[in-house]
């Protein structure tokens, strides 16, 4: 079986800066070998959907604006500069920066956290489109909608980690 310590450190960043995750789903015995993305993810998303609202609301938090200041400066965990690069983030013109810019600010104002989104497939029209749909929905819906593509993030991440 693998051990507590290198579970949490190959897939506690599944779950951007949520180690917690990775830790109880390990202490819960929900981590079963051989380690399969399907598995895996299956574990960590067992322990997020049991987290408290806080601690959910928290892992939420923790995601990087879409072409935002972190992206800038620099400053992006390694996978998510990865995602934002592949769908073009890194490539927008001053314009296209200043209207995900202006979205960030009004989306955060109105939900308390980023807006999330899987960008893995997608292009920086599709993540605008969405950008533009989903900030007119209600609270509790986004809530469930960045739940979900939280999830489908760290799918996307176990994949690429446990390539089979």
């Amino acid at each position: 079986m693998i051990a507590r310590e290198e579970f949490v450190s190959r897939f506690g960043g599944v779950f951007e800066y949520s180690p917690f995750i990775a830790e109880r789903a390990y202490d819960q015995g929900l981590v079963e070998e051989p380690l399969t993305a399907d598995g895996v993810h299956q574990a960590l998303c067992t322990v997020f959907r049991a987290a408290s609202d806080e601690e959910r609301l928290g892992v939420l938090r923790e995601h990087p604006d879409l072409a935002g200041k972190l992206a800038v400066s620099g400053e992006l965990t390694e996978e998510s500069r990865r995602e934002q690069a592949g769908a073009g983030l890194d490539q927008l013109s001053p314009e296209e920066h200043a209207e995900f810019t202006g979205l960030n600010s009004a989306y955060i104002e109105k939900f308390q956290f980023p807006f999330i989104i899987a960008v893995s497939g997608l292009n920086k029209d599709d993540i605008l489109a969405a950008f533009k749909r989903r900030i007119d929905n209600s609270a509790e819906e986004e809530l469930a909608t960045a739940c979900h593509q939280v999830e489908k993030i760290a799918g996307f991440r176990l994949q690429s980690l446990l390539a089979e």
